[in-house]
């Protein structure tokens, strides 16, 4: 199928309007389906993975480009395979046999349009498990709200509370508020997370916050920013799972772990403003929980 909107393609706020069926834009995406893994994954929040882990697609190519991404083998350099639309819709019914809590959807921003058929034609051949839109939240509303009622579980990031580090570390200093605008659409379509009586995520908004090192991040005053905006009902994840990839090896203020201090101190400041669901982490300062996006054994369920 051929979709108007990649031959001039403005799905997220890079807006770079390529044809994509003959060039590609910031994200270096094609327009057809690309992913690098579809399996049972277990390194989620508790409520997203469950006990029987969660169905995740990992899409390949990114319309971010962080310096320390952990996943840069996809989302950089594009590792994976196209796939077209009924494979990818019969990989989604195969996790679904497998077991899988939901269909988690990671960075599939770049792909929104062709997922709006794909996702279309698994409702209405009886998905039973909920979709999960796993995304940086550098988003546009306009494509966010031709989702609405396909998705049920949105996991967006909060990366930055500064736009200067937005732009010195993704290269997109519009990030904060183009986030905050992605956030509330998000929450305006499917409210705050629910979780069914074994504690699994049935439906909802969970908000992730990367902490990074030297309070790069400016987490305590994304918190402050969030519980104004949302109230502190808002379910918050606080990820301590950063160490140095990419190029964040060679850059000083980035090529370490983060410490036990500086974690915890966000920490501090989540319970201290009053948030409700905080899921927190051990600090983990190493590539134990990245996928193994060059092991094609595992494309395909």
């Amino acid at each position: 199928m051929i979709y108007k909107e990649l031959q001039q393609c403005r799905i997220c706020p890079r807006n770079c309007g390529v044809n994509r069926y003959l060039e590609t834009g910031y994200c270096q995406a094609p327009a057809e389906l690309k992913i690098s893994l579809a399996q049972l994954h277990f390194g989620e929040e508790p409520s997203i993975s469950g006990s029987q882990g969660s169905g995740t697609i990992f899409f390949s190519h990114c319309n971010l480009r962080c310096v320390f991404c952990q996943n840069h083998v996809i989302s950089w350099q594009g590792s994976g395979q196209t796939i077209p639309e009924d494979e990818l819709l019969q990989e989604i019914f195969d996790l679904q046999e497998l077991g899988a809590h939901n269909i988690n959807l990671v960075t599939p921003t770049h792909y929104s349009i062709p997922l709006i058929s794909v996702l279309g034609k698994a409702r209405q051949q009886g998905l039973k498990i909920p979709i999960l839109w796993n995304s940086s939240a550098y988003e546009n509303v306009e494509t966010l709200q031709k989702l609405k009622g396909l998705v049920d579980i949105y996991l967006p990031d909060y990366k930055y509370y500064h736009s200067l580090y937005a732009k010195k570390y993704s290269h997109a200093g519009d990030y904060p508020a183009v986030a905050l605008k992605a956030l509330k659409e998000m929450v305006a379509q499917t409210g705050f997370l629910e979780e069914d009586s074994a504690g699994v995520a049935t439906k909802g908004v969970l908000l992730r916050l990367l902490v990074l090192p030297n309070a790069l991040s400016g987490t305590k005053d994304s918190l402050r920013l969030l519980a104004d905006e949302f109230g502190t009902k808002l379910p918050l994840s606080l990820m301590a799972q950063y160490y140095p990839a990419a190029e964040a090896l060679h850059i000083p203020e980035l090529n370490r772990g983060l410490t036990v201090k500086e974690y915890q101190a966000v920490v501090d400041i989540a319970q201290e403003i009053g948030f409700e669901k905080v899921f927190v982490q051990e600090l983990s300062c190493d590539s134990s929980w990245t996928p193994d996006f060059l092991d094609t054994a595992k494309l395909g369920v």
